[in-house]
């Protein structure tokens, strides 16, 4: 796996019912690279600290090989990296094949993988389109949330390296798992692993906590 861009956000306010709602989305690339700090990236706006940002959260990592799929949903719009709000477009990631706790090098930093990135009405803004939002979920094409373990500088052409690999739920089960029609026992195992982030585990316990 390889990092295409490193990318860093502009902050922007945008009308939402009336209302005026800052927002940390409009992310696009910096070729001096980013820095990876313990609960967020250094010079990015975090609009939204809430739901963005923090130990489990700290940088959002998107696959450049999805993109060709959202391209295809949206031939007239322009995609730059950093569409998706990532602050690391990569190469080679895919959500069937990462596990929740997996370890990675990347550049100076080392960053444990921690849940899936769960969709909010803010996408719809980028794209200019109402539906963003349920094609977002319905692809399974999540992108990977990490907490970091050792701060450090990453460019664009660092590698990925993968330094450990758990045995645990990957994240595209656990992104399923947050949106399933019906229980499954595999929720079990993802609220009781103790690497996975706190916010990801409250949500399914608040979705699924009458069959825990």
């Amino acid at each position: 796996m390889k990092i295409i861009s490193t990318n860093i956000a502009e902050a922007r306010i945008i009308n939402w019912k009336g209302k005026e709602v800052p927002t940390g989305l409009y992310k696009f690339g910096v070729d001096k690279g980013i820095f990876l700090g313990k609960e967020d990236v250094k010079h990015d706006n975090v609009m939204d600290r809430r739901y963005h940002g923090g130990v489990d959260k700290a940088c959002y990592l998107y696959s450049a090989d999805h993109y060709q799929y959202w391209q295809d949903l949206y031939p007239h719009l322009e995609m730059p990296w950093g569409m998706f709000g990532e602050n690391l477009t990569v190469k080679g990631l895919h959500e069937k094949e990462t596990n929740i706790g997996d370890t990675y090098k990347i550049g100076e930093a080392v960053v444990q993988v921690t849940q899936p990135r769960q969709p909010c009405f803010k996408l719809q803004f980028r794209f200019n389109n109402n539906n963003i939002v349920r094609q977002f979920i319905d692809s399974g094409l999540s992108g990977v949330y990490v907490r970091v373990l050792q701060k450090g500088h990453v460019n664009p052409g660092d590698n990925m390296q993968l330094i450990e690999r758990k045995q645990s739920l990957s994240i595209h089960e656990v992104y399923t798992l947050l949106y399933a029609g019906e229980f499954d026992e595999k929720v079990k195992k993802a609220v009781n692993d103790p690497l996975i982030a706190e916010s990801c585990k409250r949500d399914l316990i608040k979705r699924w906590g009458d069959y825990l």
